[in-house]
């Protein structure tokens, strides 16, 4: 039998002389539930609106990316573009010829990010899930449509209802700038909106996409692109990613440069894990504050049990072993709290992910709050409680150690 456990655990449990002891134990394992269930509660929600942006992000960025090292358009043939015609992994490929231009529609001007695509994305892309009005067509005929994103869409009043014209201006690569007549050095072409989209708020604040071969027009190409997206099959893990990336990376060498979603967009990524991170340091720094409770309970502890401790010492035992009691006494009360509080934690998370019982304040994607419980999460969560339990009961027992401690083992 583990005697320090055995007396600390019939220390915790037992009536108290004083009350006051019991009421602080006790408000401290609440506390301590509380913050623990509170902490895997946010992170769960974190990790959903995570999946949030990131399921948003998959219907726009490809699986894997091919720039060119170096200036803005290449044409897409070589060893690379050979492989993967050829790989099994790959589902499809198309090339893309994306620049910022100057819109106008109507009595309306703006900036958008003009991205020109081919028959292969117009076919296969995911956005055409997205649509929120209209359908993703980029042909009718010989007439080229376009696909505007929900933000341009309301801040320059395009609806595919309107027989109205989308014209796109762009620098002619090839004439000076006059300052006379600016729009001698424009070149410009008209498309008709077909749909809107909606993936998120970045992306549809400035996202215009048309048929390739009016980007081409406008920018003076025949056969370049700026980027080749490249979508794998469906089950496709992670590590087949990254595999089938160092394969392209290979055969294309330092003309290319062949990306994942992550670096894609690795200012967001970055951005995404640094917020979660800020939001477990500051509840983590909340529960120490909690945490400082069981400091008192247990230093008043130690002073209603200084017959206790005479009586142990007496008997033989060592002031280590009256440590060890002492520690274990406070870090019990903490672990209690922890496993009621990632029990409770858990359960409540659940119950959202299950029914979204409380729904989300205004219009958003979701209805009600998102949840994704990490096993990972959970694992951090009581683990870093458990150690800030057991630190704050080692203050006590450590200042008990340093005062009365010295006499007894000189006695």
């Amino acid at each position: 039998m583990n005697l320090p456990l055995f007396i600390a655990g019939r220390y915790l449990f037992a009536k108290k002389s004083h009350n006051v002891i019991n009421i602080i134990s006790a408000i401290s394992a609440i506390g301590m539930a509380i913050g623990t269930a509170a902490l895997i509660i946010i992170l769960s929600v974190y990790n959903g609106f995570d999946d949030i942006v990131t399921m948003s992000l998959d219907d726009v960025e490809p699986d894997i990316l091919v720039t060119p090292s170096q200036g803005k358009v290449f044409i897409p043939e070589g060893e690379l573009f050979d492989l993967a015609y050829d790989d099994p992994r790959i589902l499809n490929m198309s090339g893309i010829l994306e620049d910022n231009v100057y819109l106008g529609y109507e009595q309306r001007n703006g900036v958008a990010r003009c991205k020109g695509v081919d028959m292969v994305y117009e076919e296969e892309s995911p956005i055409a899930q997205r649509m929120q009005e209209g359908s993703f067509s980029l042909h009718k005929g010989d007439v080229p449509l376009a696909a505007v994103g929900s933000g341009l869409a309301f801040n320059m009043g395009i609806s595919p209802k309107f027989l109205s014209s989308i014209d796109i201006y762009y620098p002619d690569r090839e004439k000076q700038f006059s300052v006379s007549n600016p729009s001698s050095s424009l070149n410009m072409a008209k498309v008709y909106p077909e749909g809107i989209f909606v993936i998120n708020s970045d992306i549809d604040s400035d996202l215009l996409i048309v048929p390739i071969e009016i980007m081409r027009d406008l920018m003076g190409y025949t056969e370049e692109v700026s980027a080749v997206e490249i979508r794998t099959l469906p089950g496709t893990t992670p590590r087949q990613v990254q595999a089938l990336i160092k394969d392209l990376q290979k055969a294309g060498g330092d003309k290319f440069k062949v990306s994942d979603r992550l670096h894609q967009n690795e200012a967001l990524y970055k951005m995404m894990r640094y917020e979660k991170a800020a939001v477990y340091l500051i509840l983590i720094f909340v529960i120490i504050i909690i945490a400082f409770n069981i400091f008192g309970s247990l230093s008043m502890l130690i002073i209603e049990k200084d017959d206790d401790i005479g009586t142990f010492l007496s008997m033989g035992a060592s002031p280590k072993l009256i440590r060890k009691i002492f520690i274990l006494e406070g870090w019990m009360i903490s672990l209690l709290g922890m496993a009621a509080g990632a029990v409770i934690g858990v359960i409540l998370a659940l119950v959202q992910q299950k029914f979204g019982l409380i729904s989300m304040p205004g219009q958003f994607v979701v209805s009600s709050y998102p949840v994704h419980i990490k096993a990972w999460d959970v694992i951090l969560t009581c683990t870093s409680i458990a150690a800030i339990g057991y630190l704050i009961a080692l203050l006590p027992v450590s200042k008990w150690l340093k005062t009365e401690g010295r006499e007894l083992r000189s006695a």
